[in-house]
Formats: C-alpha cells, sequence, structure tokens
C-alpha cells in the first residue's frame, strides 16, 4: 500500500552463524534425528533485533523409525538449554503436523523467516505446500488479534514502555490487517507487512522511528509513552474485534499422514533411537 521504506535488518555474523549450525549438527549426533529445517524465529527474523537480541533458533526434526514404534509416547520437543545469546529449541515432525493441522499461525511465520540456517528442500517444499492448504483464517485472525490484546492491556498502559513492546501489539494488528485483505497466511518480516497493509505517510515516518530507537537500544530500553503509535493500536484492535473473517471454509489437511510416513521412511537408517 506504499512504496515508503520500512526500516528493516537480520543480523546473523558468519562465526555466530557457524555455530548455531555446529550445534545443529551435534543435536542431531546426540539425539539420533535428522534436522528439516532451522530458522530465526524472534526479532532477528522479524527484521527488528536490538543489538542484544537472542537468536532464538528454531527447528523441525524427524527421529529414527523405532522412536514412533513405541507403546508410550515419546517426548517430542528437543530443547537446549539457553547459552549466552543463543536460545534453541525444536519440534518433531508429527508434533509440527499436527500444529500445521490446527492451522498454528507460529509454524507457518516460522516457514517464511528470512533467516534459515538448514533446509531439507525436498520435504520442506511439499511441507509449505500442506501449511498453505491447511491454513485457517479464522484461527490465524483470532490468534494475532488475542495477542495483540493481551501485550497492549499488559505492557502498553503505563507512562514508561518498553520499545519492543509496542512491535509486539503491532506485529499482530497488521498481521490481522494482512488476513481481513484476503492475502491468507502473513509473512514474518515486519517490512513486508507494514509496507503492504499501511499507507498513512505520518504514521509510518513514527514507526520508523521506533524501529530505528528500538534496534539501537538494549533489549530491556524504556521510554515515555509514544501517543500516536499508541492512539493507532487502540482505534486498530478495536476495529480487528469489530471486522475479521467469519468463515474460512474447510482447510485441506488431506495428506498429512502420508506425507509423515514417507518423510519417517525417507531418513530412517534403522538405527536404535536413544
Amino acid at each position: 500500500m506504499t512504496d515508503t521504506a520500512i526500516l528493516s535488518a537480520h543480523p546473523v555474523e558468519p562465526a555466530m552463524r557457524a555455530t548455531i549450525l555446529g550445534e545443529l549438527r551435534r543435536i542431531e549426533a546426540t539425539h539420533h534425528v535428522t534436522i528439516l529445517f532451522a530458522c530465526e524465529s524472534g526479532s532477528r527474523g522479524w527484521g527488528f533485533a536490538s543489538p542484544d537480541s537472542d537468536y532464538d533458533v528454531r527447528f523441525l526434526y524427524v527421529p529414527r523409525l523405532p522412536w514412533y514404534l513405541t507403546v508410550e509416547p515419546r517426548r517430542d520437543v528437543i530443547e537446549v538449554p539457553i547459552s549466552g545469546d543463543l536460545d534453541i529449541n525444536g519440534w518433531e515432525l508429527r508434533k509440527a503436523l499436527q500444529l500445521l493441522k490446527a492451522s498454528n499461525p507460529t509454524l507457518l511465520e516460522w516457514l517464511r523467516s528470512p533467516i534459515v540456517y538448514r533446509e531439507e528442500v525436498a520435504v520442506m517444499t511439499p511441507f509449505r505446500a500442506l501449511a498453505e492448504r491447511g491454513f485457517s483464517t479464522v484461527r490465524g485472525y483470532h490468534h494475532y488479534v488475542s495477542m495483540a490484546k493481551k501485550n497492549l492491556r499488559e505492557h502498553l498502559f503505563g507512562e514508561v514502555v518498553r520499545y519492543k513492546k509496542y512491535l509486539y501489539v503491532l506485529r499482530p494488528l497488521l498481521a490481522a490487517r494482512w488476513i481481513r485483505a484476503g492475502r491468507g497466511a502473513p509473512p514474518m518480516r515486519f517490512a513486508d507487512l507494514a509496507l503492504a497493509t499501511l499507507d498513512d505517510p505520518v504514521l509510518i515516518a513514527e514507526i520508523n522511528r521506533l524501529l530505528a530507537v528500538k534496534m539501537r537500544a538494549g533489549e530491556a530500553a524504556t521510554s515515555p509513552r509514544w501517543p500516536a503509535i499508541h492512539d493507532f493500536l487502540v482505534s486498530e484492535l478495536e476495529v480487528a474485534h469489530a471486522q475479521g473473517p467469519t468463515d474460512d471454509g474447510r482447510p485441506d489437511v488431506s495428506g498429512l499422514d502420508e506425507f509423515l510416513l514417507q518423510t519417517v521412511l525417507r531418513f530412517d537408517t534403522l538405527q536404535p533411537s536413544p
């Protein structure tokens, strides 16, 4: 809707990328799994990281076949203790497909991350197609509106606020706008959202000013309330509650079982699971 540039940056230094790739290889060897996809999921992926922002690495993985052939269910996440500014964890493939079936917006955002560390293209291409077909605009919309409402209520009505909390409300509200416009699942990158959904040059300039400050300041930095942005968020939340999709038909979630079976068999080496 606007040709005005929106500030955006996705900083990952080569040394940190190498560290992350090494950690992913260690996880594979330790847990006897294959990592199918790994990306940045936080502020670096959104495009407005602070100098001290964590690296929020999220991944999808598939265990060996014996992992699936047990009477009792096994733990379906891998969580690595936070080390320095590296926060890394992942979801097992069946769990990811269950979340895909439920049209989980977080998973869909991962698939749109501008920072991808690892990807099995032959697997993730059909996975993305399944995700697109199965996206529920109603579920996605209510997820983003609820997220915006919670963050606005809890963080933005004081006289002093954290810079990043404005973006934690603005981003989901623009995602809701994106869905209302019939564009499907929103992109992860904040600049893409803003460019497609905003056309007020005054508001865009104020958001860019906020982004510039946030990207220079620490994660915990605060300031007095920004009235123009605050007023927009309040009014936009009212619009989001009053409007929005009420029926998205029946999203196509067929093919998930077959995809799971074929992917597990593809990466099975008949080694026992840990």
